[in-house]
């Protein structure tokens, strides 16, 4: 029997994982996604692709680590934190004349973008008046961010003020505050296969499209586009910046801003 490639493992271990879950791994940078999983791989005992996902079929607790290893749940609050700031002194007043807002945390991980937002949206008196849409792929993810509960690296970058206001020390772990929790909807998303909301005044999505390919990039900001109102503002990563944002109908607003014509 003819042994299969490497290669060829990988790309029929590919379709397999679109057939059974709708996640496309072929959208992502195939040389991290590759390396990553084989390191997952391996780390499991198996020699090949095909028994990975064999395993994976048979064990829920070892598809829920190739989903985690996937996504690579980073995160902490206010993240880069003199983007929020601008989002917070800038934007968000430029906003606030189409009530009430439709805010998006796009792949939001395990919950600290949106709390951000939400923490944002509170000190501007707007969270009582505003919608929180928060979605990620990964259940164990949004299951974490649902808990609310966090260790204390995750609130370095955090104002002190906001650390004392929204923060529940609980032992080792803090609380977000039960009213920012509440004002967040958590719901699972295929950014790639399932079809947007629109009309959003903001749309959050950063440190994501790092992982995807071009081609999927195009696609992605497209719809993130067609997602927002006019005057809508679109929120990236530090190394995510949109080179000709004019071909989605956008424009910079703020480095790491645009906003839809």
């Amino acid at each position: 029997m003819k042994k299969v490639s490497e290669q060829d493992d990988y790309v029929l271990f590919i379709h397999k994982i679109k057939a059974a879950t709708g996640i496309d791994l072929a959208q992502y940078k195939e040389t991290q996604m590759k390396r990553r999983l084989t390191t997952l791989r391996l780390r499991h005992g198996y020699d090949s692709f095909a028994a990975f996902f064999e395993g994976m079929e048979q064990n829920k607790a070892l598809f829920l680590d190739f989903l985690d290893r996937m996504t690579i749940n980073v995160s902490e609050f206010w993240r880069n934190r003199n983007r929020w700031e601008v989002l917070q002194n800038t934007l968000l007043p430029s906003l606030t004349s189409h009530l009430p807002l439709k805010v998006w945390s796009a792949a939001c991980s395990t919950g600290e973008e949106p709390y951000t937002i939400a923490m944002i949206l509170d000190m501007a008196g707007l969270l009582s008046n505003s919608r929180i849409m928060a979605t990620d792929i990964d259940d164990g993810a949004l299951a974490k961010a649902k808990q609310g509960t966090y260790l204390e690296r995750s609130l370095k970058e955090v104002p002190e003020q906001a650390v004392q206001k929204y923060f529940i020390p609980e032992g080792m772990h803090y609380r977000i505050d039960p009213k920012l929790a509440e004002a967040v909807h958590f719901s699972k998303q295929n950014l790639l296969m399932d079809p947007f909301e629109d009309g959003f005044d903001l749309i959050v999505c950063r440190n994501v499209m790092i992982y995807f390919t071009e081609e999927a990039k195009h696609v992605l900001y497209q719809k993130f586009a067609n997602a927002l109102r006019p005057g809508g503002i679109l929120f990236v990563g530090s190394t995510e910046q949109i080179f000709s944002p004019g071909e989605y109908g956008l424009e910079g607003a703020e480095t790491f801003f645009y906003r839809k014509k």
